[in-house]
């Protein structure tokens, strides 16, 4: 693999710290600010907003500038984003670093993945694309629980002004290592719109929300679930974490290794599996070894999702696959969103901290019958243009020749 894809994996393991980090130091920001958990919990909700929103407009306004230079004019905004964090007198200010912060978040990733693509021959597209997504998820096995323990021991502003350190690093292996890829000449806004127009492009996206919905819709709330249905103690939600990180680092890897063999199939198995564990996690969750195992599984196949998803938006965006990439990683932000909500409307219901399993269950499956529309509606596509491109050949070999 390029030595590209480290520089960007970096990047991402930044940006995934970043995303993160604030749930393990919460309670420390709340107090400093002297405001409630639910307020300081906006801080969660606009990083995620601002992803959703972001990555189109930034992608967008990127598009005449080469993608190696967006890569680097995102990273910069990221370092103030999180500098801002770090030093902000008032929670306002906070906040609008967090924004700052997550505008880069969808554009880097969406540009990040066609730069990856194009750095390794066709059939290693979805490793290289696993590649760098391994920055997102190793930051949840690394640089969470550490910048948690980081901002518990020395104070949340500490580990903002570490994970701005982080940005710089990443800068910095982006203009050292990635190759200077210029914007081919014909790009322009309205052909990475265009792509939005092909019906695949939309399923993949709805196939992204509802998959990586799923995943969301049980960890969202798994603290409350593990410690008041398992029966594991406050301070084990840390390394509980970890091993969701390191189930979803697995995967990620798995899923960017067989993506490229064979793509379709790994989204059945990985989106099939993914709703079948999460509907038994209501059951699983009653015991800790379960739970944990369980919670790991979670994690793998949620992830093992993602290289297929990102490169089959890339592959049905065609000529134009930008935009179309960074409104998918915005496309995982609004899963989230969505299932935290319905996860939330269905325990204030009284249904029990299981009960948002069965939703994420649900969401999985979901993508399933999409993903298996998708594919038949692909190879209706294949049919009928063979049938056409036939039906043009015998038409040629039955016209007259005139000399």
């Amino acid at each position: 693999m390029p030595l590209a894809l480290l520089a960007l994996a970096i990047g991402a393991f930044g940006i995934g710290t970043t995303e993160f980090v604030i749930m393990g130091v919460l309670p420390e920001v709340a107090g400093d600010f002297d405001v409630s958990i639910p307020t300081a919990g906006f801080l969660v909700t606009g990083y995620a907003l601002g992803v959703v929103l972001g990555a189109p407009i930034t992608t967008a306004l990127g598009t005449r500038v080469s993608r190696k230079r967006m890569l680097l004019l995102l990273m910069a905004l990221f370092i103030v984003g999180n500098l801002l964090s770090a030093a902000a007198p008032a929670y306002s200010v906070m906040l609008l670093g967090r924004v700052v912060a997550s505008l880069a978040h969808g554009a880097f990733f969406g540009i990040g993945s066609v730069v990856a693509a194009d750095l390794v021959a066709p059939h290693r597209k979805a490793g290289a694309l696993a590649m760098m997504f391994s920055g997102l998820t190793v930051a949840n096995v690394v640089g969470v629980p550490l910048g948690t323990l980081i901002g518990q021991s020395l104070g949340w502003r500490v580990t903002f002004a570490g994970v701005a350190a982080l940005g710089v690093v990443g800068l910095l292996g982006i203009a050292r290592l990635v190759p200077e890829m210029p914007r081919p000449a014909e790009v322009r806004l309205r052909h990475e719109l265009a792509a939005f127009k092909n019906v695949q492009v939309v399923l993949a996206m709805a196939m992204t929300v509802l998959g990586f919905g799923g995943v969301f819709a049980a960890v969202t709330y798994i603290a409350p679930m593990m410690t008041h249905v398992a029966g594991f103690a406050d301070s084990s939600v840390t390394w509980l974490l970890v091993l969701f990180g390191l189930g979803m680092v697995g995967g990620n890897l798995l899923g960017g290794k067989y993506a490229d063999r064979a793509l379709m199939p790994m989204l059945y198995v990985s989106l099939g599996a993914l709703a079948v564990v999460l509907a038994l996690f209501s059951l699983t969750a009653h015991g800790k070894i379960t739970a944990a195992v369980t919670l790991t599984l979670v994690g793998a196949l949620g992830f093992a999702t993602v290289p297929p998803l990102q490169k089959r938006v890339l592959d049905q965006a065609h000529g134009a696959p930008t935009l179309a990439s960074a409104v998918n990683i915005g496309a995982f932000n609004l899963g989230n969103a969505l299932a935290a909500w319905l996860g939330g409307l269905v325990i204030d219901a009284g249904l029990g901290y299981t009960a948002p399993n069965l939703v994420g269950a649900a969401l999985a499956a979901s993508a399933l019958v999409l993903a298996f529309v998708a594919a038949a509606l692909e190879r209706r596509e294949n049919v009928v243009g063979t049938v056409v491109a036939g039906s043009a050949g015998v038409d040629a070999r039955r016209s007259p020749v005139h000399h």
